[in-house]
């Protein structure tokens, strides 16, 4: 009885997560353990323009933004940074606009894309967490954290922080760079240019997809997960407001 309530409490948690976020999380979480298994192997899956357009691989679209390598550090740190970072923007400044958040998701997907042609990148899932976690600090400016007790500074430099964490790693800067760069074009074509004088909207959410994603939620259990306590690996806040 014991071990079936532990079950029913980890599937209830599970499917707290809101949908998009859960989405992505397992899906990356699958992707990397069926490689790590050998059920797949890296080359069915990374970003390849002939085989997708000559051999119609179109699973290759997905699967380039699924895979961090073999179960490590890596791999840790991106599924960290993804669930907590998806997640309170699904909650936050994405509440009850799951069809703004899944066209943020295709913004971001097709614009690394069409730069990997150019620079040749086979994987992009450390990019695209790199423009979740920048759209996050963008939207939540005013939130102070803590890197490893040592360092202090406002959200916003949370990105760049991260950069220079890589490059103490001696990963390459390019697919962290592309990360900022998208989420930075994502932020001020949805955030910066509408609010100003004579701007618009230029990112309009289909119509199919506020079909499909934006009605009413009906689960009068479900809870958001708190706000306000950014992190991953030691992130602490500081005199954190509520989110914008």
């Amino acid at each position: 009885d014991h071990k079936r309530k532990m079950a029913f409490n980890v599937r209830d948690e599970y499917l707290q997560i809101p949908p998009v976020t859960r989405l992505y999380t397992t899906a990356c979480v699958v992707t990397t353990v069926a490689v790590q298994l050998d059920l797949v192997s890296p080359y069915q899956i990374y970003f390849n323009p002939k085989l997708i357009f000559y051999n119609y691989q179109l699973w290759r679209l997905f699967t380039t933004f699924t895979f961090f390598g073999t179960i490590g550090f890596n791999f840790l740190f991106n599924i960290i940074f993804i669930y907590r970072y998806c997640r309170w923007l699904e909650e936050g400044s994405f509440q009850m606009r799951t069809a703004d958040f899944v066209t943020m998701f295709l913004f971001g997907g097709t614009a690394m894309i069409i730069i990997a042609f150019f620079i040749h990148l086979v994987f992009l899932g450390h990019a695209f967490t790199m423009m979740i976690v920048y759209v996050w600090s963008r939207k939540n400016p005013f939130i102070r954290m803590n890197f490893f007790g040592v360092l202090n500074f406002q959200a916003p430099y949370l990105p760049w922080v991260l950069l220079g964490f890589s490059l103490l790693l001696g990963n390459s800067l390019v697919i962290d760079l592309m990360g900022i760069a998208v989420g930075h074009v994502y932020y001020f074509l949805e955030d910066v240019f509408p609010n100003k004088p004579g701007g618009f909207r230029i990112l309009r959410t289909p119509f199919i997809l506020k079909y499909l994603f934006d009605a009413p939620r009906t689960d009068a259990n479900y809870e958001r997960m708190a706000e306000d306590r950014p992190g991953g690996f030691d992130w602490n806040e500081e005199d954190a407001p509520e989110n914008q």
